[in-house]
Parts: structure tokens; C-alpha cells; sequence
């Protein structure tokens, strides 16, 4: 069974052999709410790669614990890398949207106020809108074992979207697409564009001039599309 996971602050000076201390919300989490004890063993995890292995040896209050390094590793960047540019689902997608990518290894993932777009992302609900995909990422992370958290960006609009990606390789799932995700090159770092709800108009794909491909014959919902993408991008490269 794998060690239950929890986000620390700062693992730098991480060792096997010295102690390690979580506090705060983690703390409390770890303390309070999964009840771990002295002896337990428990995954720390920065979210940029580094990722320690500790024993608990005290625990006090409701949301403090000590252990010891048992071990110390780094995961390193995965080739390709892949940004997910996903448009802004409706509401009760969002996060979901952000949960999938997320298990499914999204390096990072780009907020998209495509035009077709039924949520839009004023000036103020912008900020709370990023925490919330924030937050979903960091909890799916943590549940499925991550050692690097998927960086949270944007919102971008098309013609800052276009401009992101000039030059780079990048595809966008698209239905009408000729070409398969299974037969484009897969190399550096790779923008997966995933549409609204109501799809990407001609005019939008051509000032993209991203490169589109298709999953299969099913068409996919926005909050699922790009999970089955790194799926296909995972087994067809080292990523799995």
C-alpha cells in the first residue's frame, strides 16, 4: 500500500537520518483527520520534485508531528512535457476538468477563455477562479501519488494564447481532424489545446495555427478530453 502523501513547504535541506516536521494544515491533516501515529510512515512532498520518506516519532497537538528521513528522491521534469491548455469549462466541470489532467500527469495547465467559452473569468472572479483550480490540483496530486504538482496559469485570452504558442509544438484536439495523436512527433514541450463545450470556430483555429489531431471517433467531454490525450501521450513515450 502506498504512504499516505502531504505537501511541505520547503525540502531543501532534506537528509536521510534527520528530522523533518510538518505543522499547519498539513499538520493537521496528517494528525487529525488520518490519525497517523508514532511509527507510521508518511510521503513529504515539495511539488517541484523532491520527495522525502519519514518515520513519525512524535506527534502533538492537533496538527504537529516529527518524523525522520528515511529517504530522499527527485523526480525530474518528464519528456515530453506537457502543458495542457484547457478552455474554461462550465462550473460544475471546472475543477473536474483540472482533476483529471492532473492524475493523468499535466505538467502544467493554462486557464483558456476561449470564445466559445459559456464561464467567463471577469477581472475579480479571475483570482478566486485559479485558487479553486489550485486547489484541485494540488488534492489530485496528493491522491494519486505525484511528486510535482501541475503549475496553475492564465487566464489567457486566443490572441495571447496564439501568441504563447508560436513556434512551439502544439496540437488541438479537434473532431474533424485528419491526423491521429498517435502518429504526430512527440518530443520537448508539447501544448494539448482542449476546446469548450461548444467547440473552436474556424476563425479561432486559424489564428491558433496549432497543429489539430484527433483521439478516436468518440467525441469527448472538455473536462475528459485531455485526461485520454496524456493517456495516449503516455504510452506512446517514456512518460509511463
Amino acid at each position: 500500500m502506498s504512504l499516505p502523501v502531504f505537501i511541505h513547504p520547503d525540502l531543501s535541506l532534506a537528509s536521510v537520518g534527520e528530522p523533518v516536521g510538518l505543522e499547519g494544515p498539513e499538520g493537521r491533516h496528517a494528525v487529525t483527520v488520518k490519525r497517523l501515529s508514532v511509527g507510521e510512515r508518511l510521503k513529504l512532498i515539495d511539488g517541484t520534485g523532491t520527495a522525502a520518506l519519514a518515520t513519525i516519532q512524535s506527534v502533538s497537538g492537533k496538527d504537529h508531528l516529527a518524523a525522520l528521513v528515511d529517504a530522499v528522491t527527485f523526480a525530474p521534469e518528464p519528456n515530453p512535457r506537457v502543458v495542457v491548455v484547457q478552455a474554461i469549462p462550465k462550473s460544475e466541470r471546472s475543477e473536474l476538468a483540472v482533476d483529471l489532467a492532473t492524475q493523468a500527469g499535466a505538467d502544467e495547465i493554462i486557464a483558456w477563455q476561449a470564445d466559445r467559452c459559456v464561464a467567463k473569468w471577469d477581472g475579480k472572479k479571475a483570482p478566486k477562479a485559479l485558487a479553486k483550480w489550485e486547489a484541485a490540483a494540488v488534492a489530485a496530486a496528493k491522491q494519486s501519488r505525484r511528486d510535482r504538482i501541475p503549475q496553475i496559469t492564465g487566464p489567457l485570452t486566443t490572441p495571447q494564447l496564439a501568441q504563447l504558442i508560436a513556434g512551439q509544438t502544439a496540437y488541438v484536439l479537434h473532431e474533424e481532424a485528419t491526423d491521429s495523436i498517435r502518429d504526430v512527433p512527440l518530443e520537448g514541450t508539447i501544448y494539448l489545446l482542449v476546446g469548450p463545450e461548444g467547440g473552436i470556430g474556424a476563425e479561432e483555429l486559424e489564428r491558433l495555427q496549432a497543429h489539430q489531431v484527433k483521439l478516436g471517433p468518440e467525441v469527448l467531454r472538455t473536462a475528459s478530453a485531455a485526461m485520454v490525450a496524456l493517456a495516449a501521450i503516455g504510452v506512446r513515450t517514456a512518460r509511463w
